[in-house]
């Protein structure tokens, strides 16, 4: 018997999604941009994402960057960026609110709103925010333009992250001890936290599970846009084990600035010829798991939405057959009757076994993919069996676990 296990909640009605990411200065913006206004011709209501600093204004021929509410750019599509300095600016205001009392308390001075400025790590936390905005929006189709490849993996990790972490600081059980705190506090002689400590982290868990559940929908892909060449060879290498080890999958492969082969110059032509050799290389790595859609370059930085169509369609994002949440890929397979087994599998193309890690504690798995970390929660009946052993086979990690006889029903 094989059963996979579960992932995060589907959701219904959640909007066809790309998430477009890359090595660094390899047209993402761009890609992205044209994916969505190719998603609005064909008719579909589309918002169009940036977390670029300057959002999306610059390709899309705006004369302003657009707003950090959506905004008409041409019909059927709209864009917006995130905004890290009003988020944490509102988010600080709120907390300091909440926390009024303890400050009054110790003396403490408000800060004003225009006193603030954003700490590092803020820009994550407000894209997490934009995201599950726009995925409670009418969108038809959602294009977010990510931050560069191995950033924008930290942050699709990050809710799964942060809500383990609330369950362990705040578990739901622990709730029940409000009802002691205003005893405690006659005995203490202090004022106790207050109940919106607990009432924070329950909105923050849900917010946090309606951005996992976008992230691990079957209506959500990650498109990877890179300029061929050696340097973007070794980070999509990088990163596949990070998309393996989180479980997002990819709808296509974007070589960006593709050179004309044409060419009768000797020295574009030579440029052009090492972009095919790496092309070649990577529809042999990559080509069964990732379609291979090439831009090709238009002799200058594209600037309009004229532009953007001439570039062509990087990719359809509108119907996708809803495979099912796809945010944990590993499966388990009951082979108690053969060797008396439970064999937990994992897909890691590509990764070897020194890059690969596996820790148990508790009932939650430690593993390790070259740089990426994740902590996966261990099924019911994998928590009462020991880890036997593990291998990695033809790109699969597969965990052995042994069930412990005390912990099992006994078989007449």
């Amino acid at each position: 018997m094989t059963e996979r296990a579960p992932g995060p909640a589907p959701v219904t009605g959640t909007p066809r999604t790309v998430l477009v990411t890359g090595p660094g200065g390899a047209g993402r913006s761009t890609v992205a941009a044209a994916t969505a206004l190719a998603a609005a011709r064909r008719g579909s209501r589309t918002l169009l994402l940036s977390a670029d600093p300057a959002g999306p204004g610059a390709v899309l021929g705006a004369r302003t960057a657009p707003a950090v509410e959506p905004a008409e750019v041409t019909p059927g599509l709209w864009a917006a960026r995130v905004d890290p300095a009003d988020y944490f600016r509102t988010e600080f205001l709120a907390l300091q609110e909440r926390a009024a009392t303890a400050l009054d308390m110790l003396g403490a001075r408000r800060l004003d709103g225009e006193e603030l400025t954003e700490l590092p790590g803020s820009e994550q936390f407000a894209l997490l925010q934009a995201l599950r905005r726009a995925s409670a929006g009418d969108w038809d189709v959602l294009v977010v333009d990510l931050p560069p490849l191995r950033d924008a993996l930290s942050v699709l990790a990050l809710p799964e992250r942060l809500r383990r972490l609330l369950g362990r600081l705040l578990p739901a059980e622990r709730q029940a001890a409000r009802a002691l705190r205003p005893m405690m506090a006659q005995l203490a002689g202090v004022p106790m936290p207050a109940g919106w400590l607990y009432g924070a982290a329950a909105s923050r868990d849900e917010e946090l599970a309606a951005v996992q559940a976008l992230i691990g929908a079957g209506t959500t892909t990650v498109r990877l846009v890179a300029e061929p060449g050696p340097a973007a060879g070794d980070a999509l290498r990088v990163a596949r084990d990070g998309l393996s080890l989180y479980g997002l999958r990819v709808d296509a492969l974007v070589p960006n600035k593709v050179l004309p082969t044409d060419s009768s110059d000797a020295w574009l032509a030579t440029l052009a010829a090492q972009q095919q050799k790496c092309l070649d290389e990577w529809g042999e790595e990559y080509g069964s798991a990732w379609p291979l859609r090439a831009v090709r370059h238009l002799g200058r930085d594209p600037r309009g939405l004229d532009d953007l169509d001439h570039l062509g369609d990087p990719g359809d994002p509108g119907d996708l057959a809803d495979a099912g949440p796809h945010g944990d890929p590993w499966w388990v397979e009951d082979r108690r009757e053969e060797d008396g087994l439970l064999v937990w599998s994992l897909p890691l193309p590509g990764a070897t076994k020194a890059d690969v890690g596996l820790v148990r504690r508790g009932d939650e798995l430690l593993l390790t993919v070259g740089p990426f970390h994740r902590i996966v929660p261990l099924e019911a009946a994998l928590r009462r069996c020991t880890v036997s052993g593990a291998a990695l086979t033809d790109g699969v990690l597969k965990v052995r676990f042994t069930p412990e006889p005390g912990l099992w029903p006994r078989t007449p």
